[in-house]
């Protein structure tokens, strides 16, 4: 299916680099006008050139370069219609894969102002001129980590838990505004650009605990936020889709 988001316009905050770029690029073949918002000025330009979108020099950690973010969308495309709030501490911008006790408190409140906070922000940014349209997609992603846990990067997971409660809360407050909001956490992903021998195995190892027994890559994702984005999903909202080929039901 193609063009259910034609004369949308959407927002994917890290957009510039692996499952956001994919995110940006499909969610552009369904027919949205795309602003890349990414810290990486240079890789959001290059997304942008490519799919014929906007990209945006975006912190979201800042407030200020968030709304600056909204209110160059609307600048160009004169509404906002969907936001995906990808933007995180992961791969691009690297975290410590420490135990608890060991990962410097620095680096923790960096880890909440982008992964918590960056997504507090985006959506207060956004949130005016939806509110206007009385219509709107958010989509947030979390990460199948924070649904059963792991043995390190307790920050990283813990953010991503904070994702599941905020979704759930926002849901219930801007419903009223025919605003939808809904989550999606996918499983381990070789999101990586350029991987070694080594991501690749980290990766290939994932799929031993999954139902489905294969590497996950980006384009497993996209058709989730597609489908959030679109008004397929108009009578969802609050909800928590996992992506990640069975390794983790509920």
């Amino acid at each position: 299916m193609r063009n259910r988001l034609q004369d949308r316009v959407a927002i994917v905050t890290g957009g510039g680099h692996g499952i956001g770029a994919a995110y940006a690029s499909r969610l552009a073949e369904e027919g949205a006008k795309v602003v890349i918002a990414e810290l990486d000025a240079a890789a959001g330009e290059r997304v942008a050139a490519a799919i014929g979108g906007l990209a945006v020099s975006t912190d979201v950690a800042d407030e200020k370069s968030a709304n600056d973010m909204a209110r160059r969308a609307i600048e160009r495309y004169g509404r906002i219609d969907i936001l995906v709030n990808n933007a995180a501490i992961f791969h691009t911008v690297p975290m410590s894969r420490a135990p608890f006790d060991e990962i410097d408190p620095a680096e923790w409140d960096r880890m909440m102002a982008v992964n918590l906070r960056g997504t507090w922000f985006a959506c207060r940014a956004v949130m005016p001129q939806m509110r206007k349209q009385q219509y709107g997609k958010i989509v947030n992603i979390s990460s199948g980590t924070a649904l059963k846990g792991t043995g390190s990067r307790i920050h990283y997971v813990t953010s991503k838990a904070g994702i599941l409660g905020f979704t759930r809360t926002l849901a219930m407050e801007v419903g009223k505004d025919n605003i939808c909001v809904n989550c999606i956490a996918p499983g381990s992903t070789l999101s990586e650009e350029d991987p070694d021998e080594s991501i690749v195995k980290y990766r290939q190892a994932a799929a031993s605990t999954r139902a489905l027994q294969r590497l996950q890559k980006p384009e497993d994702l996209v058709g989730a936020v597609a489908f959030f984005a679109c008004a397929d999903s108009d009578f969802i909202t609050g909800q928590t889709l996992v992506v990640d080929g069975g390794a983790c039901m509920h």
